[in-house]
C-alpha cells in the first residue's frame, strides 16, 4: 500500500498573551492506505491539534504535511477547504445536520463533490442497508438513538469514498455495548474502503483494537509504537 498520510518534523504553537504554548514538537508519522491507526493520548496532549493539521483545519508552523498526494502547508485556505471536502471523511460525536434527514445528511458530501448521481445515491442506500438503517433514511437525527446517529455519521464519512478517514473520539458519548458496535463498524468499513483511518482516542481499549497505536505525550510521540 502507498503512504496516504505523511508528517515530517511538524511543530505547532499557540500564542497565549505574552507567552507561547507549544502543542506539537517535531512530530513525524506515516499511515498507509487500508491501515488503521489509533492516536492515543490524554486531554491536552496534542492529539486533536494533530488531527486538525492532517485535515487542513489547522496549519503547521513548520514541517511537512502530505496527505493524499497534496502538500497541505503550501495550500491557501480555500484550497484546503476544497481538499477536505474531497479527500477527507470525518466521524465526530453526533455531528449530523438536524434539519436534514438521514438520506440528506449522507447525500451532502456527494453534492459537495458533484457526485450526487444515481451511482452515488446507490452507495447511500448500500451503506444504510449495511448498517441496518435503510428503513430510517427519511428520519431526522433527533428521532435516532445515539448509536444510530453514530452509524449514520460513519456512513457519511465514507459515502464519497475519501482516501482519508479521521475519527475524533467516535464512541466517546456511547454506552459500552453501543460503543463497541460503532467501533467495529468504523474499523470494518474503514478497512474495506482502503482508506487510511486515524482514530483519536484516550481509551486504551479502543486503541487495542486498531492495527497500530501512536501514543502522544506533551506534543511528542512516545519512543515506541504498538502493532497488533
Amino acid at each position: 500500500m502507498s503512504t496516504i498520510i505523511e508528517l515530517e518534523n511538524v511543530t505547532k504553537a499557540y500564542d497565549e498573551g505574552a507567552a507561547s504554548r507549544v502543542v506539537l514538537r517535531g512530530v513525524s508519522m506515516r499511515i498507509e492506505g487500508a491501515e488503521t491507526v489509533a492516536l492515543l493520548g490524554a486531554s491536552g496532549s496534542g492529539k486533536s491539534t494533530l488531527l486538525n493539521i492532517v485535515s487542513g483545519l489547522t496549519v503547521a508552523d513548520s514541517g511537512t504535511v502530505r496527505v493524499a498526494g497534496s502538500e497541505l502547508t503550501r495550500m491557501t485556505a480555500a484550497e484546503r477547504t476544497l481538499f477536505r471536502g474531497r479527500q477527507v471523511g470525518f466521524v465526530f460525536q453526533f455531528y449530523l445536520i438536524p434539519t436534514l434527514t438521514v438520506e440528506e445528511n449522507l447525500r451532502l458530501p456527494l453534492q459537495l463533490n458533484d457526485s450526487d448521481d444515481p451511482q452515488g445515491r446507490a452507495r447511500v442506500n448500500d451503506l444504510l442497508a449495511r448498517v441496518g438503517l435503510i428503513d430510517r433514511k427519511n428520519t431526522f437525527p433527533d428521532r435516532l438513538s445515539g448509536g444510530e446517529q453514530q452509524r449514520v455519521a460513519v456512513c457519511r464519512a465514507l459515502v464519497h469514498q475519501p482516501p482519508v478517514i479521521l475519527a475524533d473520539e467516535p464512541t466517546g458519548n456511547l454506552d459500552g455495548e453501543t460503543a463497541q458496535e460503532v467501533l467495529q463498524l468504523v474499523l470494518e468499513l474503514g478497512r474495506e474502503s482502503g482508506a487510511a483511518l486515524l482514530i483519536v482516542t484516550h481509551s486504551e481499549e479502543v486503541a487495542a483494537q486498531c492495527g497500530r497505536t501512536l501514543r502522544i505525550v506533551e506534543g511528542q510521540f512516545a519512543d515506541h509504537e504498538v502493532r497488533i
